[in-house]
């Protein structure tokens, strides 16, 4: 599977999603697109998932009927520490995501938009 990192997301956190291919919007040429630019770029580009911690992104953009999907998740912080606590879920969901849909991944809960 092929994800991208929203730029907010704190880059290191694409060591954790061995064995799929991740990148960071920066590699990628993403930097500074809106939400909606870089949905379509992602989609473009081949990617399968963009994850983020942008909370407001799945009542801005339309996600439905793509081919990408997006995983929002939810620490007590955006640190690495924190993002990293959320892996092992992260890891489960993507196993089980079908293209178009947004799951929110939090602390102790994961939560469906």
């Amino acid at each position: 599977m092929r994800i991208l990192l929203d730029e907010c997301v704190d880059e290191s956190l694409r060591h954790c999603f061995s064995p799929h291919v991740c990148q960071t919007c920066r590699y990628a040429g993403f930097n500074g697109l809106t939400n909606g630019e870089l949905i379509d770029a992602a989609e473009q580009a081949g990617f399968d998932v963009l994850i983020t911690v942008d909370q407001n992104m799945p009542y801005q953009q339309r996600i439905q009927n793509r081919t990408v999907s997006v995983i929002v998740l939810r620490g007590r912080t955006t640190s690495i520490d924190d993002l990293v606590i959320l892996m092992p879920d992260v890891l489960a969901t993507l196993e089980v995501l079908k293209p178009g849909t947004v799951m929110c991944i939090e602390m102790r809960s994961r939560c469906r938009d």
